[in-house]
């Protein structure tokens, strides 16, 4: 006879539906309900995510990590009156296949939590579509440029929207795969930032990431129990990525040790970086005003790469005297595609988890 787990939760004593993969212990549904909400309310006022009256755009992308956010989010707003007004923000890279149907259920999600929705297009803000993209530049660097145009995107979009934050599903795993990028990549500068749960502060429009300390898995489940409309299909374009390897890797520790996504994020946040490293000067773009360590940003390097047919000249650290020489030979002239109301504004703690 087969034995009944009853939820490890204090006073409950359902019988165990699931064992939670961040702690290991068996709880019922509606307890994992519960503490997932809480953690994430608690990752919000630790960090002093929201203040009351924000608007704040969503990043929504229709897969699980912003699906999940934008229903938590929505529900704590209402559960604890954070007094928050949430629109959201969806980015078209030009993905046939993949953006396109992921984007059907960004609208059906509009319609579900009654949410004003935006969609902004590579085509629209930079003339081109990563499909073309990566017919010019082929697919071993194409997520570098997707990278940074989405994250400029985003903040295009959101400022036209008169937001005063961007919140993104960047969860647990991701945070954890960016630090050991960084230290792969040797990238002291972004080390140094990448684990802050709210970025882009010092006078640009913040990014918050209400699920940092969220595993991937559990966001899984509770988008599978509470039957949320996600879109799961991968970016065709992301086996081939660098990311995806450090994914693989990740996965493997996790396997062996759940706690070491978590041990990487707070050895992360413990990091204490070299007095004598040179840290990168954040000014503004020339070109279009982002924020930019350098006199021309990367998203418009890259841009002017694709729009001379010299995309590859302009990837990599060695190619920064052939990227100076290309920037300068022609004058920058504003395209109709660039939307001038960014200029005016944009530039891109430990936590307790709440356990049974």
């Amino acid at each position: 006879m087969a034995t009944i787990v009853k939820c490890a939760r204090t006073g409950c004593t359902e019988r165990a539906a699931l064992k939670r993969p961040k702690t290991g212990h068996p709880v019922c549904r509606n307890c994992f309900f519960s503490v997932f909400e809480e953690e994430i309310h608690h990752t919000i006022m630790q960090g002093k995510l929201f203040s009351h009256g924000e608007r704040v755009a969503l990043g929504a992308s229709g897969g699980k990590d912003s699906t999940v956010l934008i229903h938590v989010l929505k529900t704590l707003n209402e559960r604890y009156n954070y007094g928050i007004e949430f629109i959201l923000l969806s980015i078209d890279e030009g993905i046939a296949g993949y953006r396109d149907d992921s984007l059907e259920t960004v609208k059906r999600n509009e319609t579900h939590y009654e949410l004003p929705l935006h969609i902004l297009s590579y085509k629209d803000v930079y003339g081109w579509t990563m499909d073309s993209i990566v017919d010019k530049i082929g697919k071993k660097s194409n997520c570098t440029f997707c990278g940074v145009f989405r994250r400029q995107a985003l903040d295009k979009g959101a400022l036209m929207l008169h937001a005063d934050k961007i919140a993104t599903g960047h969860n647990a795993d991701d945070i954890a795969e960016t630090i050991l990028m960084n230290i792969m990549r040797g990238d002291t500068s972004r080390l140094q930032r990448c684990t802050a749960i709210v970025t882009n502060s010092e006078g640009n429009l913040p990014r918050v990431k209400p699920l940092k300390y969220s595993y991937e898995k559990e966001i899984v489940l509770y988008a599978y129990y509470k039957k949320l409309d996600y879109f799961s299909t991968e970016c065709k374009y992301a086996p081939q990525s660098y990311r995806g390897r450090v994914r693989s890797y990740l996965k493997d520790l996790e396997r062996l040790e759940p706690v070491s996504i978590m041990n990487i994020i707070y050895s992360g946040e413990c990091l204490i970086v070299d007095s004598r490293v040179k840290k990168s000067i954040q000014s503004t773009c020339t070109r279009c005003g982002y924020v930019s360590s350098q006199a021309v940003c990367h998203a418009c390097t890259l841009l002017e790469g694709l729009n001379k047919d010299l995309p590859l000249l302009v990837l990599g650290k060695h190619n920064r005297r052939a990227n100076k020489e290309l920037l300068a030979s022609t004058a920058y002239v504003k395209t109709d595609s660039e939307i001038t109301d960014f200029e005016s504004k944009c530039n891109c703690s430990n936590n307790q988890i709440i356990d049974f």
